[in-house]
């Protein structure tokens, strides 16, 4: 089941913009959890940063204002909605595990500005959570959004569940034009395939989505101890700031990335044979015309597949 909490309105605990926010240690973390009962689930894939200078980090990279909406997947013990709270207008923070979730509502109940979730950020793969999606689609980019009015933007700061993070990073570049930032930490692997450059072993669908609509940085690189308990893997901090928006609408954004992952669902065979897979000997034709066939998928450039994709009729099924 997910349900959807809100603050009362009283009385901020949060720091006042400016001051010092505490950000939690390993022994604070593991002694919360311990007290309420709880411990990392390996299936929501929980990780907790306990780096205090990459915490403050990743939140300062948003650059958040008293007119941003921000949004938080996977809260945790709240570490982090802690120095968000402290800087942006309104918080909007989503978290799977229960046990987790009340210890939020606890620790968040005096302060209005962050509105708490529970449940899985996604409600499919192609969908995410219905109260999250009402809260991005409620705010257009520009609107008055903060405790202290002006023009405002929806970003995502987040240490990332693993699992997750691939078809959220897509569902919110796809469907949601009001996200103007992303920050977040990411296992190693998922960073490298979304800069990775053309010809790139993990170059594919998310390099070239992403790369389509954001301006990419690699922030930092974290090792498996600066999380509790370690992950088996590194990560990375990055942040991607959309700006373009190459596509007309969701539904052609969609329509590229389905065309994408078709293409690249035999990524070894050539581009004709990639196409054939999937698109009539004629439009085949048409799309090759000014583009080598016997090339590989993956040594085509972002600009190349966006000027492919023009080509493809609008009204053709795949």
């Amino acid at each position: 089941m997910m349900s959807m909490s809100e603050s009362r309105p009283s009385e901020s605990l949060v720091p006042e913009r400016g001051g010092v926010v505490h950000v939690q240690t390993k022994r604070e973390i593991r002694a919360l959890l311990e007290r309420c009962g709880l411990r990392p689930q390996k299936r929501y894939g929980q990780h907790f940063l306990i780096d205090g200078n990459l915490m403050r980090r990743l939140a300062a990279s948003a650059e958040l204002g008293p007119a941003d909406r921000v949004v938080e997947v996977g809260g945790g013990t709240g570490a982090l909605t802690d120095l968000l709270a402290a800087r942006a207008g309104h918080v909007i923070c989503i978290e799977i595990d229960r046990g987790l979730f009340a210890l939020l509502e606890d620790r968040f109940r005096d302060t209005p500005h962050v509105t708490l979730l529970c449940g899985d950020a996604l409600e499919s793969k192609h969908r995410l959570h219905p109260a999250l999606a009402e809260a991005l689609e409620a705010h257009q980019p520009g609107e008055a959004g903060g405790r202290e009015g002006g023009p405002s933007a929806v970003k995502l700061v987040a240490n990332l569940p693993y699992q997750v993070a691939t078809p959220l990073l897509m569902n919110l570049l796809i469907d949601y034009p009001q996200v103007r930032r992303l920050c977040f930490t990411v296992q190693s692997e998922v960073g490298e395939r979304i800069a990775s450059p053309p010809g790139g072993k993990t170059y594919g669908p998310l390099s070239i989505l992403a790369q389509a609509h954001c301006e990419i940085s690699i922030l930092a690189r974290l090792r498996p101890h600066t999380f509790w308990p370690p992950p088996t893997v590194d990560s990375v901090m990055m942040r991607m700031d959309v700006v373009r928006r190459p596509l007309t609408d969701a539904d052609r954004t969609k329509r590229f990335a389905r065309f994408l992952r078709k293409v690249f669902d035999h990524r070894r065979k050539t581009l004709r044979t990639s196409l054939a897979s999937f698109l009539d000997p004629e439009t085949v034709d048409s799309l090759l015309a000014k583009v080598d066939g016997s090339r590989r998928p993956a040594s085509l450039s972002v600009s190349e597949w966006l000027d492919l994709f023009a080509l493809l009729p609008p009204e053709l099924p795949f």
